[in-house]
């Protein structure tokens, strides 16, 4: 759950997060204690106009900020697969949220809002508006008044920053806050791998050209090399606490077997203190800890965990799974204590395209998948499906990181056979699809294939780290190892990836439509 943003709202914390490609989006957590944390809802659906193509993972929604006035909370956010930014309302967190407010007169990216304690509103956000030395425009943080009651600008967006360090790259995700006498903006800079980091700068006036923090940037571990267990730390938001105390949330990604970031880009958090009219963060180390005191102020309330066991007994599936694309196409119910996924014509693979940030709408571009986030290093994937594949067909789980590095156990036809395979599909490519002149070739690779006709089978992904054994059988009491493969394929490292590993149920005609389905009748991460 990338690019954390956060609110205090009397006793509860409410938190959204990025969810790039996968729909539903904007996953919405609710907290007592900032330890405990529960999925209260997705704020924006295919009910509310979700419109979402999959790609390769890192297109889509980006960098949400949420945020409450007067009885309202708000969302603004980009969606790349879409029309661009835009703002949601409710007045419940747990929804329902309003369709998509579109700001067809707001520019740049990672746009951002702002209340100040006099009820106005202001937005911000990131485009060239810094002319350097040399008279060209480089990135940087703009500022406008804003008409929230009518979705529009009142007022001409000024520069009020361009970067902590000088010609620092990507300076994005502005948030500001007004705290004593300054306004304090914090963006993220340095591009959002090794070299992200937090960065602070302050004005006494709103519209003023912000001071840098002379101690930036001050959060960070690109200073710690490139095998340090966490890494990719930046993207900051803050939270001021009933006591005065202050916490920040941020992505950062937990570092497997010194290279692999398979996880993703994650939730973190820590403590600020304010030091010479300064945020510190992580105070006394300066850097993330795996742990800290909770605050003394909160009593810990115990919530549900997400559960690891689906049996699908209830019609409507629960929060955390999540399709890749918008579906549609209704090609999943669930019936008789069962998940049915029909074989359509949508591939799980397919090439990669160019990122656009013009809207060039498509409604077939989402996969025939429905998973969840992997969210521990050491996973054990299990799922029993009833399934016969006819001519194209195939079904069953897969691990994706992006839209051509998945690894398949499935059953399909196969010279005219009944078989069961591990499937392993990469790509190469030149560089990042959202840089012009993106090329890229797919390929996949047979691990491992056996005969087997049975229509009931149990299918195994036990992932330990980055090593994964595949196991099968015709139940989970009498399990068979099908191969085994490396993890390294799925690294976001090497994929380019943002949303983290996602793992699931995928059922397909591979370009050719059919009523046959696919049925699972449970589902199990452990």
């Amino acid at each position: 759950y990338p690019d954390p943003t956060i609110i205090r709202v009397e006793d509860d914390f409410y938190l959204a997060a990025s969810s790039f490609e996968l729909c539903p989006g904007i996953p919405i957590f609710h907290s007592k204690d900032l330890v405990h944390w529960t999925q209260i809802c997705n704020a924006i659906t295919q009910e509310n106009g979700l419109h979402m193509e999959k790609n390769a993972g890192n297109g889509g929604i980006m960098a949400p900020t949420l945020r409450y006035h007067n009885g309202t909370y708000y969302i603004i956010n980009a969606n790349f697969s879409d029309k661009g930014n835009y703002i949601i309302t409710a007045k419940d967190p747990a929804g329902p949220w309003s369709e998509p407010h579109w700001l067809t007169d707001v520019p740049g990216i990672d746009a951002s809002i702002f209340f100040d304690n006099d009820g106005k509103c202001y937005l911000m956000g990131t485009g060239e508006v810094w002319k350097n030395e040399g008279g060209r425009m480089e990135r940087g943080i703009w500022l406008a008044e804003y008409d929230i009651e009518n979705y529009r600008m009142a007022g001409k967006p000024v520069t009020i920053f361009n970067s902590a360090l000088r010609g620092g790259l990507d300076p994005e995700a502005p948030h500001l806050y007004h705290v004593g006498d300054y306004y304090y903006l914090i963006i993220a800079e340095g591009g959002t791998d090794q070299f992200h980091a937090v960065m602070v700068a302050r004005s006494k006036e709103l519209f003023g050209f912000y001071e840098n923090c002379p101690a930036n940037p001050v959060l960070s571990h690109r200073q710690m090399g490139w095998n340090a267990p966490i890494i990719n730390v930046g993207h900051a938001d803050l939270v001021e606490l009933k006591d005065g105390s202050w916490y920040a949330v941020f992505l950062a990604s937990r570092l497997i077997d010194g290279y692999h970031k398979n996880l993703g880009r994650e939730t973190f958090i820590c403590p600020v203190k304010w030091e010479r009219d300064w945020p510190l963060f992580t105070p006394e180390t300066g850097i993330v800890q795996w742990e800290y005191e909770a605050p003394a102020s909160l009593t810990p309330v115990d919530t549900e965990p997400e559960a690891v066991f689906d049996d699908f007994d209830d019609e409507k599936l629960p929060l955390y799974w999540v399709h890749w694309g918008t579906p549609y196409t209704k090609y999943y119910q669930v019936r008789d204590s069962a998940l049915e996924l029909r074989c359509i014509p949508q591939k799980m693979v397919d090439d990669i395209r160019q990122v656009s940030f013009e809207a060039n709408l498509s409604y077939d571009k989402f996969a025939p998948f429905i998973g969840r986030r992997q969210r521990a290093m050491n996973t054990v994937v299990t799922a029993q499906m009833q399934f016969v594949p006819n001519g194209t067909e195939t079904a069953g789980i897969a691990i994706q990181q992006a839209m051509n590095h998945q690894l398949h156990v499935e059953r399909a036809v196969a010279d005219g056979k009944q078989v069961l395979r591990l499937v392993e599909y990469t790509s190469e490519f030149n560089h990042p699809n959202y840089i012009p002149g993106f090329v890229s070739e797919t390929f996949s690779r047979v691990l491992a294939e056996v005969p087997y006709d049975k229509e009931q089978v149990v299918l195994q992904f036990d992932i330990q780290r980055q090593d994964i054994t595949v196991n099968y059988g015709e139940n989970k009491d009498a399990l068979t190892v099908l191969g085994k493969a490396d993890g390294g394929i799925l690294n976001p490292e090497k994929v380019g990836g943002m949303v983290g590993t996602v793992i699931g149920m995928y059922a397909s005609g591979n370009g050719v439509d059919s009523n046959n389905c696919a049925r699972f009748d449970w589902f199990e991460m452990r």
